[in-house]
């Protein structure tokens, strides 16, 4: 199989995914491994268990997933740590709908939950950007 800059580079990738790609991604994050059952009745809408595993073994080519033996069964892991994955997706979102403004996605947050925020949650934040300044970021 030819390397393409996907297969070099899975956190940036991950923004190429089908749907039913992403879904098994946020399956596995949320989960930190999984069979292709459990993945399967994890999804919603569950295509058939044989396109589950076809999926799962085109995201390992992708370099995606890792599966490891589990007794008679393969689970399957992501192969980039999860907060690896998040800082991309965050970027991602920040590059294609805030123009790659962190400030706009902080408004933005701060609007759609600003209700929802605790105290404790909103000192928190203000600890985090103090924190930024400091180390100039």
């Amino acid at each position: 199989m030819l390397k393409n800059q996907q297969d070099r580079n899975p956190v940036n990738a991950l923004a190429s995914l089908s749907r039913r790609e992403r879904q098994i991604m946020d399956i596995l994050f949320q989960r930190g491994k999984a069979s292709a059952a459990e993945v399967r009745e994890a999804m919603p809408d569950a295509p058939s268990y044989s396109a589950v595993r076809a999926m799962l073994r085109i995201l390992e080519d992708k370099g995606h997933v890792k599966h490891e033996a589990e007794g008679i069964k393969y689970v399957y892991v992501p192969s980039v740590a999860r907060d690896k994955a998040k800082r991309s997706a965050v970027k991602h979102l920040m590059d294609t709908f805030f123009n790659g403004s962190a400030e706009h996605v902080v408004a933005a947050l701060l609007d759609v939950s600003s209700t929802q925020l605790s105290r404790d949650e909103l000192d928190r934040m203000a600890q985090l950007i103090a924190r930024a300044r400091k180390e100039g970021k």
